[in-house]
């Protein structure tokens, strides 16, 4: 029953915004000292210190941004850092994804280096990078770099694998050559599969800039990061925090609107009802 109902984007949007407003409200509501007694602190101070308050962050936020407009140097290093990240790690994966899919003897080969690898806790790897790398662009571009490329390969892998043997039958009876496979049945195949990994590796690539900020360098959110929690500033960690998790959110949005240019190919879901 509930699943028929089709929410209109109107009111999803409506709601989107109220819940962020009712957290918000909650939030400074807990914060701000004198509104409500504290919970689980000894005093209304604590959970201020502890997790911040609303009206400071977006005030620091504002200073960031109009009044002393400072950011704009940091959050350009972090974020070409990730876009680099991303680029890099989704070209990798897709290349040797499909090669590996298609080669099923390299495939036997390389398959137990590869879950080594991929079983690897790959943040321990930054202070490795650091030091081939320098502390600069390039060994946070690695580690993003390693976190996007695993998540990109596996899902191209399997998206190959899962073409039909059926289609395949078919495209080759009616004299297709492999690189028309690879164009008009392997791509197309592995497409979707991509783009579901790639609304996931737009956080990762953050975190390979930002962790690789943390263990050294002189620009970038992370490093601004650092040094308030340095400071003990919870202000200022957290408006940090909200700074990367928008900036992520409008690279997810991106991705978004490459794939469904990408994918108009496929049906959606209401005219898969309609057919």
């Amino acid at each position: 029953m509930w699943s028929a109902i089709k929410p209109k984007s109107s009111n999803i949007r409506f709601w989107q915004v109220g819940v962020l407003v009712a957290v918000f409200t909650f939030w400074h509501l807990a914060t701000a000292p004198g509104l409500i007694p504290p919970l689980f602190f000894e005093n209304d101070r604590q959970a201020a210190f502890f997790f911040g308050e609303p009206l400071k962050i977006l005030s620091r936020i504002w200073s960031w941004f109009v009044t002393e407009r400072d950011i704009y140097g940091h959050l350009w290093v972090t974020l070409l850092e990730t876009v680099l990240a991303f680029i890099l790690g989704t070209v990798a994966g897709l290349g040797i994804g499909m090669w590996l899919a298609l080669a099923p003897v390299a495939a036997a080969i390389l398959d137990p280096y590869i879950k080594a690898a991929n079983s690897m806790p790959r943040v321990i790897l930054a202070p490795i990078f650091a030091v081939w790398f320098g502390l600069g662009i390039a060994s946070k571009v690695a580690l993003g770099f390693t976190l996007v490329f695993f998540i990109v390969f596996f899902n191209v892998y399997q998206g190959v694998k899962e073409v039909s043997p059926t289609v395949l039958a078919n495209a080759r009876m009616l004299g297709a050559s492999q690189r028309q496979l690879l164009r008009h049945v392997y791509l197309p195949s592995a497409t979707s599969w991509v783009f579901s990994s790639l609304h996931t590796s737009v956080g990762l690539a953050f975190v390979g800039a930002v962790v690789g900020e943390y263990l050294g360098s002189s620009r970038g959110v992370g490093y601004l990061i650092l040094q308030a929690e340095g400071t003990f500033d919870i202000n200022t960690v957290m408006a940090g925090i909200l700074v990367l998790t928008a900036f992520a959110l409008v690279l997810d949005w991106a991705v978004g609107v490459l794939e469904r240019r990408l994918m108009k190919w496929q049906p959606r879901s209401g005219e898969t009802e309609k057919l």
